[in-house]
């Protein structure tokens, strides 16, 4: 990942909003005060559709859409389709629809830099004709090495200073297919001794014999971004062409390639922000990429992935990864932000939102020993605390249920207040059972716990005022539904993967997913649509497959680990400053 490895802490638990404006924000209102580009405003997210957006896109997604929201603009999506070799049609349906599941609509029609390759094209002549552009015969290695260096000026082509007229016939026949892969360029004429290394002379077109998913076999030779990014932003109407900071040292070549042509109107003007880096994940689309060609995920949409895809499979909502983007707000200097702090947006919106059920995930039966046989009771459970709108659900109870194993010890420890033998404790929205035996298998494993019930307590009180310490969540056997739940660690084992010089792929963690087969559901379950998150109570928010009805993922858990990250250092700048 670029830009520094600090991390950055800098918004609470469930806050949906930055402090209101900030440096971008703040020159958008300049500019229309004073009247520039006639008081109007358009943004653009232009994604290189050659993979799927991940979480470092969100939050160029939301300020370019919210920035031209704010001010009465419009924002436009536009795909940098110029590499054949890596873009699919895939991809940008992917795209699209993960833009628009995010919250956003694009404005007018959808438009690609492929549709621009004619009048770019046309520019670059014009380039040539100036004497600002030459076909320069050099391979790719070669014109990289007499770039220079940050400390040492580059040396000149020795086809700098071809004629104009040679020029424009060599790249006629490059657009034409008459030459091999490698053997030329058209690079920009500017400086070969710059202090800025993107204007030693950049490339401005390659040879490419390959098949583009929109323009067939038509082009031989392609833009590089740096030529049809700007370009393209004036073609639109750009008025603000808002770029992450690795960009930055590209903004001179990109006023450069917008001053040396006749265009219509104002020109754009670049701008950058910070890219949204995360702990113990990386956004490279490279890196990514690496990870499904290499099967250490399932695909893009493996939950344990950052794209926007996996993020909705796992079940993120757009609501809380939109409040995490605003919440971290718009720097001029790289940082990493905690993944705990995004975790906590979901976590918190679904509190509110997520209904709750019963689930155990490892399950241990219980038989009730003075329950009537045959009998069913339908209880009455709260669906969400924290929304009495949403009401109560019927759960089935019967005299044989499942409990999760961990909830019962035989010899328990002084802190453990569940379930062991002798000891009473409370069903969530059922009754108080106590243990009174065990029965274990040939390795000495529990198997069945024998209990009995108060019919007294039925709804989790006790008419006499005694009290128990535990409430156990339940599922009655007869009832329950089967179901997998897939359970998530951190897909990378370092905090910040690479960070220190090495592959970020080392730090994969090989047990970042555990899936638990034979789990046992409340059977209102099977009726989840697909994608829902629900709370499986005590254990965290799941979110139901989008395809297989049967698996469950686990989204975030039930504990703010960001708060707990905050408490902790407060104490330790605390302890600093005693």
């Amino acid at each position: 990942m670029g830009g520094s490895s600090d991390t950055v802490n800098d918004a609470p638990t469930g806050s949906t909003s930055n402090s209101g404006t900030d440096f971008i924000r703040e020159k958008v209102k300049s500019d229309m005060a004073a009247g520039r580009f006639g008081g109007r405003v358009q943004t653009r997210f232009p994604p290189e559709p050659n993979g799927y957006p991940h979480i470092g896109h969100a939050k160029a997604i939301c300020l370019n859409f919210a920035v031209a929201a704010e001010f009465g603009g419009v924002c436009k999506l536009r795909f940098d389709d110029t590499n054949p070799e890596t873009e699919d049609a895939n991809f940008v349906d992917a795209i699209e629809d993960d833009i628009r599941w995010l919250g956003f609509e694009p404005s007018g029609e959808v438009v690609y830099a492929s549709d621009y390759f004619e009048q770019l094209s046309a520019w670059a002549v014009d380039l040539i004709e100036a004497g600002l552009a030459y076909v320069d015969d050099q391979d790719a290695e070669t014109i990289s090495l007499n770039r220079g260096s940050f400390t040492e000026v580059g040396t000149d082509s020795p086809w700098r200073d071809r004629s104009a007229a040679d020029n424009l016939d060599l790249f006629a026949r490059m657009r034409s297919g008459e030459f091999a892969e490698g053997t030329r360029v058209l690079r920009a004429r500017i400086d070969m001794a710059h202090e800025n290394m993107q204007m030693r002379d950049p490339v401005l077109y390659r040879i490419r014999h390959a098949h583009h998913y929109r323009t067939g076999d038509s082009w031989h030779i392609y833009p590089t971004y740096d030529w049809a990014h700007g370009q393209s932003d004036a073609i639109e109407g750009v008025t603000h062409s808002l770029c992450t900071l690795e960009f930055d040292t590209h903004r001179q070549l990109y006023d450069w390639c917008l001053e040396h042509l006749d265009l219509p109107g104002d020109k754009p003007e670049q701008s950058e922000f910070a890219r949204l880096n995360l702990t113990h994940t990386v956004t490279s689309k490279r890196k990514l990429r690496a990870l499904v060609d290499g099967h250490l995920v399932d695909g893009w949409d493996d939950p344990r992935m950052p794209t926007l895809r996996a993020m909705r499979r796992r079940g993120y909502p757009p609501e809380a990864i939109r409040g995490f983007c605003s919440a971290i707000g718009v720097a001029r200097v790289n940082g990493t932000h905690e993944i705990e702090l995004l975790e906590s947006f979901v976590r918190t919106h679904h509190n509110t939102n997520a209904l709750r059920r019963m689930a155990v995930l490892n399950p241990l039966e219980v038989v009730i020993d003075n329950w009537p046989e045959g009998q069913v009771v339908e209880l009455d459970a709260i669906n969400n605390p924290e929304d009495e709108s949403a009401g109560t659900r019927k759960v089935p109870f019967s005299g044989r249920l499942f409990i999760e194993r961990d909830d019962f010890m035989i010899d328990p420890p002084k802190k453990f207040f569940r379930l062991a033998p002798g000891r009473e404790v409370r069903l969530r929205a059922g009754f108080f059972i106590t243990c009174t035996d065990y029965v274990t298998d040939a390795d000495g494993e529990v198997v069945q716990l024998k209990c009995t019930y108060d019919p007294a307590t039925q709804g989790g009180q006790a008419p006499d005022g005694r009290k128990v310490k535990a409430t156990l969540h339940w599922v009655s056997a007869e009832h329950a539904v089967d179901a997998s739940v897939a359970l998530y660690r951190r897909l990378f084992t370092d905090s910040h993967p690479g960070a220190d010089g090495g592959d970020p792929l080392d730090s994969v963690n090989p047990d970042s997913r555990s899936v638990l087969e034979g789990c046992k559901l409340e059977p209102v379950l099977a009726d989840t649509p697909a994608g829902e998150v629900v709370q499986f109570e005590r254990l965290g928010y799941f979110a139901h497959d989008l395809d297989q009805p049967d698996l469950w993922h686990r989204t975030v858990g039930l504990r703010d680990e960001w708060a707990n990250i905050q408490k902790r250092q407060a104490k330790g700048a605390n302890q600093a400053k005693g």
